[in-house]
């Protein structure tokens, strides 16, 4: 027969193993700068909290014109999920204006920069995203923001944030296994802006655009005849749009050059809800998929 003192214990133990009850008060209301950066902090914060973003799907970061609505928006933020890297340049502007006192949750604090090229020798590479390591990063110091700032809510965030990492995990296996079915010889292509340099370091591809690392910078027509030549000599079969880009740069290229256009990219944000690229997830499949699809041949 249990004693008393057995059935406390019993007790006891299964409060320990069962889940921590849904936070009963309003939740952690969050700021994220752009829709990749909403997704991960969706992720690790689930419903625990509220996450808008500055700059919404198809939105471009780099040319962002910030509105009174976003100025309100950041004033009753209780957290400010920034990229930085200097993709942000409006950012503290922006803040001065609104009032905020919210902590920044810088998400690419301990990632290794890539320099910028071109006309952005000097600057980072702000699109660490790409890199699904970095991703990795990104998720751990959201983690850690929004454990500083709803200490109650640890629990939740440490469990969300390591079954995201997990499929985090996976996605990077998968996207290696997709990258092995292309040619080697194949595994150089034109996108409109520098978005995918990390990702070209970490999987062992080229990426020539005839932007800088901004959407801001505009290509000379020196730059797309250069292109234009590169991509006849190396027999370069495919270039790429970006949803966040003007669309008619790179049909030029592929009309002068005889390139085939792949499907979208999405490369600085994530497409709407009904869209190919509503996660982060998503949209490395995406591109991927459409990688594979025009390359692997």
């Amino acid at each position: 027969m249990r004693t008393r003192r057995q059935y406390l214990l019993g007790l006891a133990s299964i409060a320990l193993a069962a889940p921590l009850p849904a936070r009963a008060d309003a939740p952690l209301r969050v700021v994220a700068t752009f829709s990749i950066l909403g997704d991960f902090a969706r992720q690790v914060g689930g419903e625990r909290v509220a996450v808008a973003a500055l700059v919404g799907p198809n939105g471009d970061a780099h040319v962002f014109e910030p509105s009174p609505a976003h100025s309100k928006l950041l004033s009753v933020a209780q957290a400010i999920v920034v990229n930085g890297l200097g993709l942000e340049g409006w950012l503290g502007r922006l803040i001065q204006t609104s009032g905020a006192k919210a902590p920044q949750i810088v998400a690419s604090k301990g990632v290794k920069p890539l320099a910028g090229e071109g006309e952005e020798r000097g600057k980072s590479d702000p699109h660490a995203w790409q890199d699904i390591a970095n991703a990795k990063i990104y998720v751990a110091n959201i983690r850690d923001g929004f454990i500083a700032a709803d200490p109650a809510g640890k629990y939740v965030y440490d469990a969300n944030a390591s079954a995201y990492l997990a499929g985090l995990e996976a996605l990077e296996a998968e996207v290696r296994a997709a990258i092995a079915k292309i040619p080697p010889a194949n595994r150089r292509i034109i996108t409109t802006h520098d978005a995918f340099g990390y990702f070209g370091k970490a999987y062992g591809m080229a990426f020539i655009a005839p932007q800088g690392v901004s959407t801001e910078s505009e290509a000379s027509a020196r730059d797309v005849g250069k292109i234009i030549r590169q991509i006849k000599a190396e027999k370069i079969p495919a270039v790429f749009l970006e949803n966040v880009s003007d669309p008619r740069l790179i049909r030029n290229i592929a009309t002068e050059s005889g390139a085939r256009i792949g499907k979208p990219l999405f490369s600085d944000a994530l497409s709407p809800p009904d869209g190919p690229a509503a996660t982060y997830m998503a949209m490395m499949r995406n591109n991927i998929a459409a990688f594979v699809e025009a390359l692997a041949n």
